[in-house]
């Protein structure tokens, strides 16, 4: 997952703004958190293919590297992010890569390993301090060389953090506590849907629309009216996540279980769960509808347990305080009442799990 730096300075802000900051603050923190390289309704996220596959004529192909590639902490905060939700509009955040230029904005080392080597953030086990909503986020900006295709920038992004955050890692395989989704003692309750279309990047943006680079392809985010967010993924499914000012509200269609489960992965380590992966062992196949809640308080919990500076007892909009944390130390029990209610149920076992395992990286990038 993106661990999410969630930095609030309430002296700046006057009380009630406050309030609603953090409803604002916590609904950009789970978007962040979801659209990290996850492989949303795919039982296994793409793994580069054989050279036969990749472009044929490149000219990066012995060098993949950046022409040229600027890495610097990032100039965004969280008060700046706040203040464009509030004002309807969705920042720039994550990797953006065309045929001349790759970004990548507002994200932390981890988030920049997800996206270079195609793994999600609780297969990283590396130090603490890459870790947690307060980790460094940076801004880096590169040139591509002329020609290249863009399917080699992750390649190009591996070389550059080795280069300057002098990031060494390895993978392997170990078992590990995971919660496996399985079906409930009633059987499943689950609404099949039909395959989305593909997404043609090429494609004038909606009003309100913008573009981000995934792992399967281009996403398309829209900020509603309402104020609730829908991230179309195109043939991996179109979900909206919404808050009524204690509890957030997803749905997806298109989903498998193996995507739901990356979708519950991140959803229950910000709850907790001591880094639990969620693995699919329904054994069901096919897309579906789906939909999760759980509650701000949770999240405000866990955000406090990593240190993160949270008003203490409030969160909710419109001055409706949120309730106390439902279980400090899990998912949150509205996250597993959802599961539940989908006819599913999330169990503790152990499953082997390949980790990419940091052996050693700096915590600032060397100089330009």
């Amino acid at each position: 997952m993106v661990d999410v730096m969630v930095e609030v300075q309430s002296r700046k802000l006057s009380y009630s703004a406050n309030k609603l900051g953090v409803s604002v603050l916590l609904m950009a923190t789970v978007w962040m958190v979801l659209s990290a390289p996850v492989a949303w309704g795919q039982a296994v996220a793409p793994q580069p293919a054989a050279a036969a596959s990749q472009p044929a004529a490149s000219p990066v192909a012995s060098d993949l590297t950046f022409d040229v590639a600027s890495v610097r902490p990032s100039g965004l905060d969280m008060a700046t992010i706040i203040a464009d939700r509030q004002a309807g509009k969705m920042p720039r955040l994550g990797a953006h890569v065309d045929a001349s230029r790759a970004e990548y904005t507002w994200m932390s080392l981890k988030d920049l390993i997800t996206v270079a080597y195609d793994v999600k953030t609780y297969q990283i086990t590396g130090p603490a301090w890459m870790d947690g909503m307060s980790a460094q986020r940076f801004d880096i900006v590169s040139k591509m060389p002329e020609g290249a295709s863009k399917d080699y920038a992750p390649k190009m992004l591996q070389a550059l953090l080795a280069e300057r955050f002098h990031l060494k890692l390895h993978f392997e395989t170990q078992e590990h506590p995971v919660l496996a989704l399985v079906i409930g003692k009633g059987g499943p309750k689950l609404k099949e849907s039909p395959a989305s279309a593909p997404i043609d990047p090429d494609a004038p943006l909606k009003p309100g629309e913008r573009q981000m680079d995934g792992p399967n392809g281009p996403i398309r985010v829209t900020t509603n009216p309402d104020g609730s967010t829908t991230s179309n993924m195109g043939a991996n499914g179109t979900y909206t996540m919404r808050t009524d000012g204690q509890t957030i509200h997803m749905e997806a269609d298109t989903m498998t279980m193996a995507g739901f489960a990356d979708m519950l992965t991140p959803i229950m380590q910000i709850g907790g769960t001591g880094g639990k992966q969620v693995v699919d062992m329904t054994g069901l196949m096919g897309n579906f509808q789906v939909a999760v809640d759980f509650s701000m308080a949770d999240i405000m919990a866990a955000a406090r347990a990593q240190g993160v500076a949270m008003p203490g007892g409030g969160g909710a909009m419109g001055g409706t305080a949120a309730t106390e944390a439902s279980d400090p130390g899990g998912g949150g029990a509205t996250a597993y009442a959802s599961v539940e209610k989908l006819g599913l149920k999330l169990e503790s076992r152990k499953a082997p799990v390949k980790q990419l395992v940091v052996d050693s990286a700096e915590k600032m990038p060397t100089e330009n």
